[in-house]
């Protein structure tokens, strides 16, 4: 295993536990306990986690795992969802993508979409991440627009004033929503409150809103919130969430899409 994609397992184990032991770690990757040590001091030089005698701890209960850093973990899952939120866009239209690894595989579904191959725009993308318009600018029949504001490092996203200038001027046919947590009472949700600013702009320019999440993110709550449930025309979800959960949302006016 190279250390990057340790680095990566690493993290993940410790957003999932909150804590991590060398000797546990190590068992777990199947590498010494040196290389697990090695490893939990730079990640914390990096101020990734802090160091504890035996092991390490997150920074808090909403450490939000920087997008870099996070694995293929529900990657399947994720693909399928893309694929069905890509279908659910016309040609021509104008789509807000957020960021996040769920809308970053949207944003590759509709690029290779053959009857998006060609266009003058094909479709146009307005997103505020940074890793997205990196992907879909090589795309001639694509338009993308991408708001200003400053980038904040864990999710790609820009945020702040500069990017509510811009998405104040514009109109949007569908925005596609990564969230970190959707649940019928306490909405759609993100861990920092200026990217959730920013997402909720995006919602508020679209004439429809869909979020793709895996079932995971469904039933939870957290920090900064986007959107009421009923502001959600279309959850995408995987064929995970269960039947309460689907009839929940359905009663609350969103429609459910599984995959």
């Amino acid at each position: 295993m190279s250390r990057d994609a340790r680095w990566k397992a690493l993290l993940e184990l410790l957003v999932e536990r909150g804590r991590l032991d060398v000797e546990e770690a190590a068992a777990e990757l199947a590498v010494s306990a040196a290389t697990i040590r090695r490893d939990f001091d730079q990640l914390a030089e990096q101020q990734m986690l802090v160091r504890t005698r035996g092991g390490a701890v997150v920074h808090g209960v909403s450490y939000e795992l920087p997008l870099r850093y996070k694995t293929a973990r529900h990657a399947s899952e994720k693909q399928r969802i893309a694929k069905a939120v890509a279908d659910l866009v016309a040609p021509g239209e104008a789509v807000g993508l957020t960021g996040g690894t769920t809308t970053t595989e949207v944003a590759r579904a509709l690029a290779v979409r053959s009857d998006l191959a060609a266009g003058s725009p094909a479709l146009t993308v307005v997103t505020n991440a940074l890793n997205i318009a990196n992907e879909l600018a090589v795309r001639p029949q694509f338009k993308i627009v991408v708001t200003g504001g400053v980038a904040r490092a864990q999710s790609y996203e820009l945020i702040g004033p500069l990017a509510d200038g811009v998405l104040g001027q514009i109109t949007l046919d569908v925005a596609v929503l990564g969230v970190v947590a959707l649940d019928v009472v306490h909405g759609a949700a993100a861990h920092d409150e200026a990217e959730a600013a920013i997402n909720r702009l995006l919602c508020e320019r679209a004439e429809r809103v869909v979020v793709a999440a895996d079932s995971s993110k469904l039933g939870r709550r957290a920090f900064a919130r986007i959107c009421a449930a009923e502001t959600v025309d279309t959850l995408v979800t995987d064929a995970a969430v269960d039947e309460h959960t689907v009839r929940r949302f359905e009663e609350a006016g969103v429609g459910v899409v599984t995959v």
